[in-house]
């Protein structure tokens, strides 16, 4: 009979054997074969049962150890940019090991909650128990969701919120998490996807009731994924932070900065000051000051504010909450150009002729102290005659100089010819409960403008000056719209008896003539909104293409550090390039600095989503009590299975679905962008006035339902009643038509819509 090992040598060998530890390969190493391995079998059992040894899969490990491949899920990144992962399978009483995952550059993009198949290394005397590396990626990060949940008795499932999304989930009890039925829940998927049947999912955290007024940028932050929780090493990192001091800065605390934002603003990150230039070679000239917060004297590179920051990307507008890029010790306070406080700055000095035109400039590291905290409507009623007790003092020596500067630089903007579009900007009033109070459009001053032209002067400076000084940098690109786009705007405009002029390289000043000619007509809001339409998105990128909403040949974001990274990165580059300090770019961060392009670009994309997505939300609860009142507004899209209304008094968006525009079938055009009804000719198209009654406002999916009533003043045929799903052309040839199959989803999802909207306007038990 074969000799059967101790139990201490069997330990002893998986110990110095870690990546050989299967039954197979302990019988092998100890030479047991035929009817031994039974025994050895059994001492095995027994030896897990003991706790001696754990078993994963077909191998063996210590207890408390990890076998040396193994399947872990990557963790999100820690505030040092270092990627942990957690083992799937953990059978030891003590917290799971950390494990350090280690990329080599042949490796694939990995992301938090992806599955990978890694190789382990034990490592001592670290913070962390393995060091990993990658075999496979087995599969990405599990689908998540957030919805309602509703109990069961097998557990419950989640009612999805996100708009068109009908298919709910199945949540074990084992799974719920403690959730209550009417409950805002975040879920993710378990296990693959069913074919059959509803799709599985965990409870990861409860979010609360979803009613709740100020639950509805909670819900945004969660669906986008925000990070809204600095790491504790972040927040210890701002407190830490101390006032700068004047040393290695030049003083310009005499002259008479102020900062114009809005009445509500919670950081202030720009001052501005301006005087005529007493140069008598430069006649009518000005210099403009420009002064920014020096965020980069705070954030320095490769710090916890710093990796967090590029986390973030940007600070996040919601209208009862901030989700800031800086924890509030350097947004609101260190950073921030307060009303009689020394704080230091980048600052700009700008020399302008009579027309405008910049002749030169020059970047200062500096320290300021801002004269007064204005907002735009007072410094608007000072210049407009309406000084109060704030703007009275600094209306002749501080405000005219400044809308003077403007004066001039409005001249050469208006050479320039950037593009022009008038679209209001909407206001969501908020009670201190969350409750909407009101939405209205802000109006636009030419306080907004000058403060807009200063930036655009001082954003196209910093790009300037750092080409010229062959520093990297991050520009802003905004790329010229693509072809098909432009002759999809040309069809609009000549639906509307407009001209767009074809043949020639496309310049702003072609889009502003068309914006022109519509000014002031019944066709001014449609030819706006399609041009904005026709335009690509902006984006970050160290490769200079041009921006071509603002025609210019460079363009750098240099004015917000406060919230935005790639104005913080500006700065540092600034910084080197101007030999101010250490703390300007590090070589990381040019190394990296397409990643970052990537990065900021796409946190950008997300925060745009979820401020508009909150938008829709308190617009869905503000209407909510006006559900069969009727609306005008106009079309604001179109699309093979409705169109889109933008109501006049709110500029909220309704769907009217396809299927109720009245008793015969719309075809879609996707070329001229039109709905037309087969029998009677009538054709929906973006911008016609409608009139349209209000039938849902779901608060929590945001979702608006409408009903077409008339368009340009002609009642809808029919409307309201359910038109057949058959329908019967005559003639030779003809063929029995049915309603599309995108036509009868519609219906049952719209059905699912409403269901859903009454069960989640049930008040949580």
């Amino acid at each position: 009979m074969n000799n059967i090992p101790t139990k201490a040598e069997i330990l002893a060998w998986i110990s110095d054997h870690p990546d050989k530890a299967s039954k197979r390969d302990i019988a092998k190493a100890f030479g047991v074969k035929g009817a031994a391995r039974i025994e050895l079998k059994r001492l095995l059992s027994e030896m897990e049962a003991e706790g001696q040894l754990a078993r994963h899969r077909r191998s063996y490990a210590g207890a408390g150890e990890l076998p040396p491949v193994t399947v872990l899920r990557v963790l999100e990144p820690d505030s040092e940019g270092d990627l942990f992962a957690e083992p799937l399978e953990w059978h030891g009483e003590a917290p799971a090991p950390r494990v350090l995952l280690h990329l080599r550059d042949r490796d694939p993009a990995i992301g938090p909650g992806d599955r990978i198949l890694a190789r382990l290394t034990r490592v001592d005397g670290a913070d962390h128990a393995y060091d990993a590396k990658l075999i496979r990626r087995i599969s990405a990060g599990p689908t998540k969701v957030l919805g309602i949940f509703r109990k069961t008795a097998e557990g419950g499932r989640i009612v999805p919120i996100d708009k068109g999304v009908d298919r709910e989930w199945l949540v074990p009890r084992e799974a719920a998490g403690g959730a209550r039925d009417g409950e805002l829940v975040e879920a993710e998927q378990t296990g693959p996807r069913a074919r059959l049947g509803l799709p599985r999912a965990r409870v990861i955290a409860r979010l609360g009731d979803p009613t709740a007024p100020k639950a509805v940028s909670l819900i945004a932050i969660h669906q986008h994924g925000i990070p809204d929780e600095f790491p504790p090493e972040v927040i210890a990192e701002a407190e830490r932070a101390k006032p700068a001091s004047l040393k290695g800065r030049m003083d310009l605390r005499d002259l008479d900065f102020i900062t114009i934002d809005p009445a509500d603003a919670r950081d202030h990150d720009d001052a501005v000051f301006a005087n005529p230039d007493s140069d008598p070679k430069n006649p009518g000239g000005h210099i403009v000051w420009v002064a920014i917060a020096d965020v980069a004297h705070y954030v320095r590179p490769g710090s916890a504010l710093d990796r967090e920051a590029r986390r973030r990307g940007n600070s996040t507008y919601f209208p009862d909450r901030v989700v800031p890029m800086l924890p509030d010790r350097l947004s609101g306070d260190l950073c921030s150009l307060h009303e009689g406080v020394n704080r230091p700055v980048i600052a700009l000095r700008m020399v302008l002729d009579a027309k405008g035109r910049k002749r030169h400039h020059d970047f200062h590291r500096a320290m300021i102290r801002s004269r007064a905290t204005l907002s735009y409507q007072e410094v608007q009623d000072a210049i407009d005659g309406q000084p109060n007790e704030r703007t009275a003092p600094v209306l002749d020596t501080i405000l005219r100089p400044l809308y003077a500067a403007y004066d001039a630089a409005r001249t050469a903007r208006s050479v320039r010819q950037p593009l022009d579009l008038d679209l209001p900007e909407r206001k969501i009033v908020l009670s201190e409960s969350g409750e909407v109070v009101s939405v209205a459009f802000r109006e636009r001053l030419d306080a907004h403008r000058l403060i807009e032209e200063f930036m655009i002067l001082a954003n196209v400076a910093a790009a300037e000056t750092l080409e010229k000084k062959r520093s990297p940098l991050l520009y802003r690109v905004h790329e010229e719209p693509a072809p098909e786009k432009i002759e999809a705007l040309r069809e609009v405009a000549r639906g509307a008896g407009l001209t767009l002029a074809k043949g020639q390289v496309l310049r702003t000043e072609h889009l502003n003539r068309l914006l022109a000619q519509a000014e002031g007509t019944e066709f001014d809001e449609l030819i706006n909104m399609a041009t904005l339409r026709s335009m690509t998105q902006a984006y970050y990128a160290p490769e200079n293409f041009g921006h071509f909403g603002l025609a210019l040949r460079r363009y750098a974001h240099f004015t917000s550090p406060i919230r935005r990274y790639a104005d913080l990165l500006v700065h540092r580059g600034l910084i080197t390039a101007h030999g101010w300090g250490d703390d300007g770019l590090s070589a990381w961060d040019i190394e990296h600095l397409d990643e970052t392009a990537k990065l900021i670009s796409e946190a950008e994309r997300r925060s745009m989503a979820a401020e508009r997505d909150t938008a829709d939300r308190y617009l869905a609860a503000f209407l909510a009590a006006r559900v069969g009142a009727e609306f005008t507004g106009r079309v604001s899209g179109i699309a093979r299975f409705g169109l889109f209304v933008k109501l006049d008094d709110t500029g909220a968006d309704g769907l009217v679905p396809v299927s109720s525009l009245g008793n015969e079938y719309f075809r879609f055009d996707p070329h001229e962008q039109v709905l037309v009804g087969e029998r009677s000719g009538t054709r929906i198209a973006i911008g016609q006035r409608v009139t349209a009654r209000l039938s849902e406002a779901d608060p929590v999916s945001g979702g608006l339902i409408l009903e077409l009533l008339s368009i340009e003043g002609t009642a809808i045929a029919g409307n309201g009643r359910k038109r057949a799903s058959t329908r019967r052309a005559t003639g030779p040839g003809s063929k029995r038509q049915t309603r599309p199959a995108q036509g009868r989803k519609l219906v049952r999802h719209k059905k699912k819509v409403a269901k859903a909207a009454r069960k989640t306007a049930r008040k949580p038990r």
